[in-house]
Formats: structure tokens, sequence, C-alpha cells
């Protein structure tokens, strides 16, 4: 098993689904965010293997989180529009990075692209959004 330095949550958990899946954001400013998921039992399907929405999680948070970064902090919030997926290649054990990037927008509507890639850097899944921005409650 790789060491890995502990990441750090740099604006605390973004949801209780991602708490519970144990994702951690470890970088985040304008336009990109990497989050990382150390893979255990709980996140795998029947075949073994990372389960899909595992993986459509991470990549939706990286990308959504991507969008909504502002100076001191989070100040907004979004909803995802539609996420277009593509599963390349399978995850069975160790840490998944997850890296999302603001690639346009608006003042309401941004799109990103987004990927997961497993411990040895291959490409396990990625990702092509639309969020759209929403007032804070």
């Amino acid at each position: 098993m790789t060491d890995h330095p502990e990441p750090t949550d740099l604006r605390g958990s973004a949801s209780p689904l991602h708490e519970l899946l144990g994702f951690r954001m470890t970088e985040w400013r304008d336009g990109h965010c990497v989050i990382v998921c150390d893979l255990a039992e709980r996140h795998m399907n029947r075949n073994h293997s990372a389960h899909g929405g595992v993986l459509m999680a991470l990549l939706d948070e990286a990308a959504a989180s991507a969008g909504v970064w502002t100076e001191g902090g989070i100040a907004r919030r979004s909803v995802t529009v539609d996420l277009t997926t593509s599963f390349i290649g399978r995850a069975q054990h160790g840490r998944l990075t997850a890296t999302g990037t603001r690639i346009g927008g608006g003042q309401q509507i941004y799109f990103c692209r987004s990927e997961v890639r497993d411990e040895a850097g291959h490409l396990v899944a990625a990702a092509a959004s639309t969020h759209r921005l929403r007032a804070m409650e």
C-alpha cells in the first residue's frame, strides 16, 4: 500500500453523500478543483471495481466545485444541469483523484470537464458537464 499525505479539506463537506463516501478536497482555486477518494469495500460494485455511481459523484463534485470558487471561500452554489460520462478504465484499489476544470460559461451557466485517475495515473472516467449557479439559501 502506498503512503499518501493526508488531504486537507478546504471547505468542509460539500454534501452528506460526499462525507459518507469519504471524498476530500485537496486543491481548490478559480476554475480548478481536485478531490480524492481512498477506495474501500463500500465503493465497489459486484465486479470488485469502483462503482460507476462513485465515479460519477467524483466527476460531478470536482466539476461543480471548480465553477463556484470565489475569493475567500465558497460563496456560491450550483446545480448540475447535465453530466455526460465516459467510463474508460477500471479501478480496484488505492486512491482515486478527480480533477475538475471550468472551461467557460457566463453569469448563470458554466461548463466543465472532469476526469478521474487511479493511483498509477491511468484514466478511469471522464465527463463534460453543465452547471447553473443558484441563489444561496
